[in-house]
């Protein structure tokens, strides 16, 4: 990657700010974008992320920008947006996918670093995500298809891609891991501990030791880390 001004779509999840902080760390300027989409974990998600943002603050780090790109059009009742049935932790991949999402994110991001100047606009996926859009090709053709209805061209990057959870995990041990936020079912900024998100983050964790979130108990209605939602008992 260039020396350039870099803008990266950010979530306040694992990856996406382990990216951030990482691309801040080998010198370059960074611009991140946060896109609101009124789904329903998105108010907690955007305040942990602009803790985090406070927090690994440096003056190459540009201020955050807010996009709005809202779905409950498009997603009606599903679960992204009322919040209920949200898949749990025993639940695959494909129970999270929101269909477009991902393209529609880039679009809006990348569109606004053309029209100001931006040429480069990177995501954190790994080499084990598991679907289509993560791809080198689909970047390739999505920059194509940006390049071609701007005066000026765009390179989507993706500096992960070639790395496991557990080496990105690895990278970022020593950031500040405790305020990113991973969670679809969140109560009052608390991870649930027990949807699909929380469960790959607790996952995340394991490969390189301590957790440090603190989970919500849902029988006990307390706050506890993940060593004590182990013994926390389960409602069916």
């Amino acid at each position: 990657m260039s020396s350039e001004m870099v803008g990266i779509l950010v979530s306040g999840g694992l990856d996406s700010s382990i990216l951030l902080k990482h691309l801040l760390e080998v010198g370059r300027t960074v611009k991140p974008f946060y896109i609101r989409s009124g789904l329903c974990w998105q108010t907690a998600e955007q305040a942990a992320l602009e803790r985090y943002l406070t927090a690994v603050a440096v003056p190459q780090l540009e201020p955050l920008t807010v996009l709005d790109l809202p779905l409950g059009d498009l997603y009606g009742d599903h679960w992204s947006i009322t919040g209920r049935n949200v898949p749990g932790a025993d639940t695959p991949d494909e129970a999270v996918l929101l269909p477009g999402r991902n393209a529609l994110l880039t679009i809006k991001a990348a569109l606004w670093c053309q029209l100001h100047g931006i040429a480069e606009l990177g995501l954190a996926t790994l080499r084990t995500n598991p679907f289509q859009d993560a791809s080198d090709s689909y970047f390739d053709q999505l920059a194509g298809v940006l390049s071609a209805t701007s005066l000026r061209p765009i390179r989507l990057v993706h500096p992960f891609g070639g790395l496991s959870k557990r080496e990105v995990m690895e990278l970022g041990r020593t950031f500040p891991l405790d305020l990113t936020f991973s969670c679809i079912s969140a109560s009052r900024e608390a991870h649930c501990g027990e949807c699909n998100k929380c469960a790959e983050r607790q996952a995340a964790f394991r490969l390189i030791g301590n957790d440090p979130t603190r989970y919500k108990c849902a029988q006990a209605g307390s706050r506890v880390t993940a060593t004590e939602m182990a013994q926390c008992p389960v409602l069916p």
